[in-house]
């Protein structure tokens, strides 16, 4: 489990001690550890030279990487993460993330991503499990869980912008589906839509 500001457990003084800690801890030998501090490294666009460098001396983003490559390298089945572009400026947001994605889609590990943002969720998940009063609202595939738009909404969650708008469309007589999600599927949608009306 990855906790929200996972760059606060930080404390050795290089990176690479950082991320060896969960491997040396369990027992590993030297050559295993550094092994899985290569890899995690790299699947978290770590870089070699930051590996001598103070977790300190870090940007925040970079801080994060860090932090979730420390988690990688115990290699675990399932991992957790709450928030984990939580407070980071859009690039650094945009670079964890997709370093999840990258890492997620070569190693074929199940990742739960815990999260407020609607358009993380579409862009990064296969399946969504909407919780509500702690129990579970709705668990269908991405491309499902939207159409229940004014469902989710009604227990107080938030939906994509561009699924409002499909919604305020939707109202106005303008129909481009209960299921979209992405600014790319109603671009489609409308270009459809727009070359009905045209024939």
């Amino acid at each position: 489990m990855v906790f929200q500001y996972s760059e606060h457990q930080l404390f050795e003084e290089t990176v690479f001690k950082d991320i060896a800690f969960g491997p040396k801890n369990i027992g590993l030998s030297e050559e295993e550890t550094e092994a899985r501090v290569r890899r995690a490294a790299q699947a978290m666009g770590v870089h070699d030279s930051w590996l001598s460098r103070s977790p300190f001396d870090l940007s925040g983003g970079q801080k994060r990487r860090v932090a979730l490559a420390g988690v990688i390298a115990m290699e675990p089945q399932i991992l957790v993460l709450d928030e984990p572009a939580a407070g980071l400026d859009p690039y650094g947001r945009d670079k964890v993330l997709n370093q999840i994605k990258k890492y997620h889609d070569e190693y074929k590990t199940t990742i739960l991503l815990v999260s407020h943002s609607m358009e993380d969720i579409v862009k990064y998940a296969d399946k969504v499990i909407v919780m509500n009063k702690g129990g579970v609202f709705l668990f269908e595939e991405t491309d499902e869980v939207f159409r229940h738009a004014g469902e989710i909404t009604g227990i107080g969650l938030d939906v994509p912008q561009i699924t409002r708008l499909a919604r305020l469309l939707k109202a106005q007589g303008i129909d481009i589906g209960d299921d979209v999600y992405t600014v790319d599927r109603a671009k489609e949608r409308i270009l459809e839509l727009w070359g009905r009306k045209q024939v």
